[in-house]
């Protein structure tokens, strides 16, 4: 009997296409551009970039470049051209006539790579109503590229049977996904509600991809989710309770990374995930150090916690990586860490503890020793400095928070 090798799928070859007309750094961006294909899974063959005062209303580049770029594909052998702005349906529609290969954009690139990490089934939604709603207005002028049986990249997710339906079947399906969303939506609420009420304060860890959240996240709790050296590697939010060195017990959260350009549709999608950052008592800003690029990192966060509503909470601007730079060489007010080493992270406990609102008390109690319970928790939530049994009971000096204040009350004997 013949034996047949069997072999993976060649990853897509892909030529990157930028045009520069000055509204930011094309080379900067179109650096960005190749690592969030290599993170789809495609190889990067060549760039090209096109120096325009506007991108051409038909075909974004201009025609002849078009066709210029679309005889290198032929010659190179490309798979997939990838746009480094967003394309209106019409551009697409008449770049895939010149080009010999399918065209997508930098936003369905990005919706792409979301598709293939959700893992949760809220993410999983999420996904699915961003990328509908991109793609509706191009089902017209899809068909090459839905119809490739082999899918690709920009063809995850949904799946191209769900798209070739009619746009009455995919406003449908939006419709469901938004009210599937709001229930989870209300369920997030009403945890965060339920952390409120018992007194914990909330720490958000926002910031650009890639920086080292889920690294410090795991460091700090050992939550054990998925930290990879690759973009987005993160999609789903992940709490977990941290006890600070004055003894307060916070949650934190993990959040989804920002990128430059972020498409409005997955901020929409998102939206519920990120206003952990909007609800949370302070946020950590976490910035990768030893990026060239970490100022503009900083500004990009910053502008979008400030569309979020966040901008009158307290932000601490944490500069991870750092013990891959050169001592001194940090121009940033900010806390120095290394996620991966611990180096720092005593110091940023202490910032966080500072930071949040002074809601602790220094008492001193008298429990009689029918509350035993209550003195467990006295032992587990708050900072005991002195304790020692008496004939009336149990004695002791402990810092406590908001919601064991109000429970301890008829005990505490001197302040």
């Amino acid at each position: 009997m013949e034996l047949h090798e069997i072999t993976e799928l060649e990853p897509e070859r892909v030529l990157l296409v930028s045009v520069d007309t000055g509204e930011f750094d094309a080379q900067v961006s179109l650096d960005e551009l190749r690592l969030l294909t290599e993170t789809a899974g495609g190889v990067v063959v060549d760039t090209a970039t096109q120096k325009k005062e506007s991108p051409d209303k038909a075909t974004c580049l201009g025609s002849g470049r078009a066709e210029e770029l679309a005889l290198q594909c032929t010659a190179q052998d490309i798979d997939l051209v990838v746009m480094d702005r967003e394309l209106s349906p019409t551009q697409q529609r008449n770049l895939e006539d010149i080009f010999p290969c399918p065209v997508i954009d930098r936003t369905a690139l990005i919706l792409d790579i979301f598709a293939g990490r959700a893992r949760s089934a809220e993410g999983r939604l999420q996904v699915e109503l961003a990328q509908l709603q991109y793609r509706l207005p191009r089902l017209g002028g899809q068909g090459a590229s839905l119809s490739r049986l082999g899918g690709g990249i920009g063809t995850r997710g949904p799946g191209e049977t769900k798209l070739e339906n009619d746009r009455r079947h995919i406003r449908r399906r939006i419709t469901a996904l938004r009210e599937q969303l709001e229930k989870v939506d209300s369920q997030r609420t009403l945890r965060r509600q339920r952390r409120r009420k018992d007194g914990i304060p909330t720490v958000a860890l926002v910031g650009y991809t890639n920086a080292g959240k889920s690294t410090l996240l795991n460091y700090l709790t050992d939550a054990g989710v998925l930290a990879e050296d690759k973009l987005f590697a993160t999609l789903d939010p992940t709490a977990r309770a941290l006890r600070l060195p004055d003894g307060r017990q916070v949650m934190l959260v993990d959040t989804v990374g920002f990128v430059r350009r972020l498409p409005h549709q997955l901020v929409q999608a998102f939206r519920s995930t990120l206003e952990e950052a909007v609800d949370a008592d302070v946020i950590l800003n976490i910035c990768d150090a030893s990026s060239p690029h970490a100022a503009e990192h900083l500004q990009v966060t910053g502008d979008l916690l400030r569309e979020l509503g966040c901008e009158d909470k307290p932000i601490l601007q944490v500069m991870n990586k750092c013990d891959l730079l050169p001592p001194g060489d940090l121009a940033y007010r900010c806390v120095c860490i290394s996620a991966r080493s611990g180096e720092g992270v005593d110091d940023l406990l202490e910032a966080v503890t500072a930071a949040l609102p002074p809601d602790r008390r220094r008492v001193k109690l008298l429990l009689p020793f029918s509350k035993g319970a209550l003195a467990e928790e006295c032992r587990r939530e708050g900072q005991v400095e002195q304790e020692e049994y008496v004939p009336e009971g149990l004695s002791m000096i402990v810092t406590l928070g908001v919601r064991l204040l109000a429970e301890t009350t008829p005990y505490i004997v001197e302040e």
